[in-house]
């Protein structure tokens, strides 16, 4: 949990250096292309830490993971340019991807099986928590230089790598061992659609987490650190959401059947956030508050939903996939919604996102959950 929240802080928590980046004259383009520096080092390397971690085991892999992210953090902090920030910062990403390859190994050798659910839900949390910290300290830090902020991830990272190589031990590996499936679970259209409903809600999340603040402080006049602090706020109820959301899936035995309410009300708060930028202030930040809580709440319901679907033995090479066409899109994001919002502004553009979670609407496959439990 420290190294998962310690890792999305700077994988996830760069948004909210947005005002000082902004304030050296870069375009929200140009910041954009920054925030996905680290996004992209993650997706270039989730399988490699992946099989590093299946042959050498989870603590040698977080620590020397987290080890490598400080020194990529330590060159970012010390940066001449924005060229070299921006490789330093696709270094720290690729080095921080060994948590998201590690740690949910580790939640499942060490937790029963009636035990993983609640406890995969709170590793879920850790984005939602990384992004809080974020949301706190970094525009107070940031406020005039880039380098308050960097130095203080640095430090987070250091610290979760001295507390990994203290605390953290591998499981013990029993002789649990399932035959591998004869036939892929490709083969049919419901991991594929749930892959695809995954990432058409990236661009809600990632559009609010990265854009909300600039959003805040541009068009309704907010300072950056309450703002952030709001945000922050925001950010804790992302992670009680997630919880709740994980906890209604086991009541009502279903991961889908909740992921598709989820994706409609996302969708309606986008559409909420679109018209609330037209509304005044006081709208236009609840508004987008709400949706900051609500848009990270389905992923630990596609993450489970994946791994059931896939069996055991696909989940791996399954969540490998999540991952990898979750962290694309995510990367995208924010270069992309940068340029769309010098276009058309932060109102429409938040209005176009909302066409994303109400396609994911009819992706979600209900029915072939169904079918499989016997419904």
């Amino acid at each position: 949990m420290v190294a998962m929240t310690t890792a999305c802080a700077f994988q996830y928590g760069l948004p909210y250096l947005m005002p000082a980046l902004r304030g050296d004259g870069l375009s929200l383009s140009q910041a954009g292309i920054l925030m996905s520096c680290p996004i992209a080092g993650l997706l270039v390397t989730l399988v490699a830490w992946g099989a590093a971690a299946d042959r050498w085991g989870e603590r040698k892999v977080l620590g020397s993971g987290l080890a490598l992210a400080t020194l990529a953090l330590t060159g970012a902090t010390l940066s001449p340019n924005y060229h070299a920030l921006g490789v330093s910062l696709f270094l720290a990403g690729a080095a921080g991807a060994s948590v998201h390859a590690a740690s949910g190994r580790l939640v499942l050798g060490w937790f029963a099986t009636h035990e993983r659910g609640f406890a995969m839900a709170v590793r879920q949390t850790s984005q939602p928590l990384g992004i809080a910290i974020g949301a706190l300290t970094l525009p107070t830090l940031a406020g005039d230089e880039l380098w308050p902020g960097l130095l203080f991830l640095t430090t987070l990272c250091l610290l979760a790598t001295v507390f990994v190589v203290l605390a953290v031990r591998d499981p013990v590996r029993g002789a649990e061992q399932v035959a591998a499936s004869p036939r892929s679970p490709y083969r049919a259209a419901t991991l594929w659609r749930i892959h695809a409903a995954s990432v058409l809600l990236i661009p809600s999340q990632f559009g609010i987490a990265t854009f909300a603040l600039a959003y805040l402080v541009e068009d309704h006049g907010w300072d950056p650190a309450p703002a952030g602090h709001a945000l922050a706020i925001a950010a804790v109820g992302g992670a009680a959401a997630r919880l709740l959301a994980g906890y209604w899936s086991d009541r009502v035995s279903s991961r889908l059947r909740p992921l598709r309410w989820v994706a409609l009300g996302i969708g309606g708060l986008m559409l909420a956030v679109g018209i609330g930028a037209l509304a005044g202030p006081v709208v236009a930040t609840v508004t987008v508050l709400l949706a900051a809580v609500v848009s990270v709440s389905p992923n630990g319901l596609a993450f489970t939903a994946v791994a059931e679907h896939a069996g055991y033995a696909w989940a791996g090479r399954a969540l490998g996939v999540q991952n990898t066409l979750q962290n694309a899109c995510a990367a995208a994001v924010p270069p992309v919604l940068g340029a769309t919002i010098g276009a058309l502004g932060y109102g429409s553009t938040f209005a176009v996102i909302a066409l994303f979670p109400l396609t994911a609407v009819a992706l979600v496959p209900v029915a072939a959950e169904r079918r499989q439990l016997n419904w």
